[in-house]
């Protein structure tokens, strides 16, 4: 989603939701977040499990300085105790050489998943060891540019959204989906937006 997709997407939901009409107020527009589809993305998702983006940044930056080009077939022809000399943990070093194989096999097609409606899509990544429904979530959204995404596993999503209700408790997930039900076809905005709403509002 760029910038005018945003924009024209959170007009909608102001129409629709005054507490996301008063919230742009406070705390303004979210930036796109737009990363490129592909292998390249999928191994930073995998690398950056459970750590601090500075430190994911740091393990990347030694990973790809072992490559000489980001590809499914170069990740395969590391030994893991390259990749795990390299900062990954021995179940990361599984999980990347899971999905360079699957893509050098033909068993995973990240190109294919363009032609798949959102679920279809989130089903064939998370069929990929490592990766959970708020990585495949995530990766539609900023990847393949899904409008219509809400990953309701997202704690500061969840946070973010009862503050912006007034909520005295946290929603669960399913409760959270409820609560953005009428947001639909837009939301990836209001999921970006909730994501700035969560470093901008006060608690």
């Amino acid at each position: 989603m760029n910038r005018a997709t945003i924009n024209r997407a959170l007009k909608k939901l102001a129409e629709v939701d005054a507490d996301i009409a008063q919230g742009v107020k406070r705390v303004g527009v979210p930036e796109p977040r737009i990363r490129p589809a592909g292998f390249d993305t999928l191994l930073s998702t995998i690398v950056g499990q459970q750590i601090s983006t500075e430190a994911a940044r740091t393990i990347r930056g030694r990973v790809d300085a072992l490559l000489p080009e980001i590809s499914p077939t170069t990740l395969l022809a590391l030994s893991d105790d390259a990749l795990r000399g390299a900062g990954m943990s021995g179940r990361k070093v599984e999980y990347a050489k899971g999905l360079a194989r699957a893509m050098v096999e033909g068993t995973f097609d990240v190109d294919g998943l363009a032609e798949l409606d959102d679920e279809a899509a989130i089903e064939t990544i998370t069929a990929l060891r490592g990766f959970g429904r708020w990585s495949a979530e995530i990766y539609l959204m900023f990847s393949l540019g899904r409008t219509d995404i809400f990953p309701s596993g997202d704690l500061a999503l969840r946070v973010a959204l009862a503050r912006l209700k007034g909520l005295d408790e946290r929603p669960t997930p399913g409760q959270a989906k409820g609560l953005v039900a009428h947001w639909a076809p837009y939301r990836s905005a209001g999921s970006l937006f909730l994501w700035l709403y969560y470093r901008g509002a006060p608690a």
